[in-house]
């Protein structure tokens, strides 16, 4: 396993879709992609949509597919799962998406002021017993206004009940506006949706099929904090 993993770090330093950054940040170095991801790595100029904790990419993966005219950026600390997405985009020649290693805490070191217009949190851990250190929780929200554009879109995708909850608690209580919610996802998409956002709403990650196959509902929700 340690010589597998080992195998996809040197892979990944190879390909130019994968950030790895080595920052002082006690000296406060900025990171060279900072407010310039679209001139400097996609050279355009569409909407930046992040995904967060995105483990092995699949919906960044699955986003980008469907919308050639956004760029997808996956964010996760663990590089052996990001070796998966970012070694399907490479074969598959997907160009829209990159992923950056980094822990989500340090969101405002990579990304400048409104730079990013929507932001996926797909299936999180719901931290049950460090309910602050939720992808949900203020502490982080107050990280992503930094760097949403006015009117950003976050969504959540989860089959955690503990995680659902305690989000709708939170755009309650902090006066954010809930665009959408549902406690079922699958069992409760309506039939008049376009073809297009059925089959967004259906890419699934690898944890999510473990999920739905053991039964558990998925939780949906969309909202926007300004």
């Amino acid at each position: 396993m340690a010589k597998n993993k080992l195998r996809r770090f040197r892979e990944m330093k190879e390909w130019s879709n994968v950030f790895e950054p080595t920052l002082s940040l006690e000296n406060n170095e900025e990171f060279e992609l900072k407010g310039n991801w679209n001139k400097n790595y996609f050279q355009n100029e569409n909407p930046i949509v992040l995904e967060l904790g995105c483990g092995k990419g699949e919906y960044a993966i699955g986003l980008a597919k469907h919308f050639s005219n956004k760029n997808f950026i996956g964010m996760d600390i663990k590089g052996a799962r990001i070796w998966v997405g970012a070694k399907d985009a490479v074969e598959n020649g997907i160009e829209n998406v990159a992923f950056l290693r980094s822990k989500i805490d340090f969101i405002t070191t990579y990304f400048a002021p409104a730079e990013v217009d929507e932001i996926w949190l797909t299936f999180s851990d719901p931290q049950p017993l460090k309910p602050r250190k939720r992808l949900t929780s203020k502490s982080f929200i107050d990280r992503y206004r930094q760097v949403l554009k006015p009117g950003g879109i976050i969504h959540l995708k989860t089959d955690s009940d503990l995680l659902f909850e305690s989000t709708l608690e939170e755009i309650e209580e902090h006066g954010y506006n809930c665009l959408e919610k549902t406690w079922n996802l699958y069992g409760e998409i309506p039939d008049d949706l376009d073809a297009r956002t059925k089959d967004i709403l259906h890419i699934k990650t690898h944890y999510e099929n473990l999920f739905t196959a053991k039964g558990f509902d998925i939780k949906y929700c969309q909202f926007k904090i300004d």
